[in-house]
């Protein structure tokens, strides 16, 4: 099984000018971003409840706690989200109608949030449309890890954020380049 394509700087602003035109917009860019830049796998996000990323007086949360059914691990772990992520998640959030904490915070047409499967079909077309050939649903999590690898953070940091209960699972997703190469070299 191939693995996923790492997104580059440029497929990502692909993908973020054919979401911009969709009716969608925040929702999907929102969803799209949390694998990106929170690195979370596709059925984490459509596990997501409001409460989950919302607190009790409706502010986007710096951390996201995952409970082990949300997870592929069946392990429990914390998501941390930066300001710009924050920021992403509070602007889909203020489209939200929320009765019930506890309802999934992405919403489909048809039904209250989405499956792990819908949302990877829903990848699959997204990135189909961007003209971003050999991208899955799995590409914003590989670029997350990657992105980070190459601004120099370790292994094991990269696995506790990416809930990998091994380090070698890790190494898997980080992608070398050239550009990382010659920072590498520069050091010395």
């Amino acid at each position: 099984m191939s693995q996923a394509k790492t997104l580059t700087p440029q497929e990502v602003k692909k993908v973020l000018g054919i979401i911009a035109l969709d009716k969608h917009a925040k929702r999907n860019r929102a969803m799209f971003l949390l694998t990106c830049w929170g690195g979370l796998r596709v059925g984490e996000v459509a596990q997501l409840r409001y409460c989950d990323v919302m607190d009790e007086s409706h502010q986007v949360r710096n951390e996201i706690r995952l409970l082990p059914e949300q997870t592929k691990g069946k392990h429990a772990r914390t998501v941390f989200v930066n300001e710009r992520l924050q920021k992403e998640l509070s602007s889909y959030a203020k489209e939200l109608t929320c009765a019930n904490a506890t309802e999934p915070f992405f919403y489909t047409q048809k039904r209250k949030g989405f499956t792990a499967n819908t949302l990877t079909q829903h990848f699959f077309w997204l990135y189909k449309k961007a003209g971003v050939d050999g991208a899955s649903s799995h590409s914003g999590r590989r670029t997350f890890i990657t992105t980070l690898a190459a601004k120099g953070v370790g292994v094991r940091v990269l696995a506790s954020l990416a809930g990998h209960a091994n380090i070698s699972t890790t190494q898997r997703y980080i992608d070398v380049n050239d550009d990382m190469k010659r920072q590498a070299v520069a050091l010395i």
